[in-house]
């Protein structure tokens, strides 16, 4: 799931990202925002979801996956759109 909330200020939206519940140890949140190189760590909430939020500039569409456990990519099940990747898959998509 993906919230959005518009920054006044800098041309920015503030997104945070939001996988569902997983029975995982670790979830980071990788895509074009993070040259797909450098994962921002998400963190556990009280139920049980996983949460990160990213300043992103407006106007734009960005490509994103949740890495679980370092070993298996999801996408997110309320991304805005999904198109297809190299690599026989789709990647979720938010757009700002």
């Amino acid at each position: 799931m993906l919230t959005k909330k518009p920054l006044t200020d800098n041309g920015h939206v503030r997104v945070t990202f939001i996988l569902p519940q997983r029975n995982a140890a670790a979830v980071q949140l990788l895509g074009d925002f993070t040259e797909w190189r450098k994962p921002r760590a998400m963190r556990r909430a009280a139920d049980g979801t996983w949460r990160v939020a990213v300043d992103l500039p407006s106007g734009r569409e960005y490509g994103f996956r949740y890495l679980v456990d370092g070993v298996r990519w999801e996408n997110d099940p309320k991304a805005d759109k999904y198109v297809p990747n190299p690599f026989g898959s789709d990647n979720s998509v938010v757009v700002t």
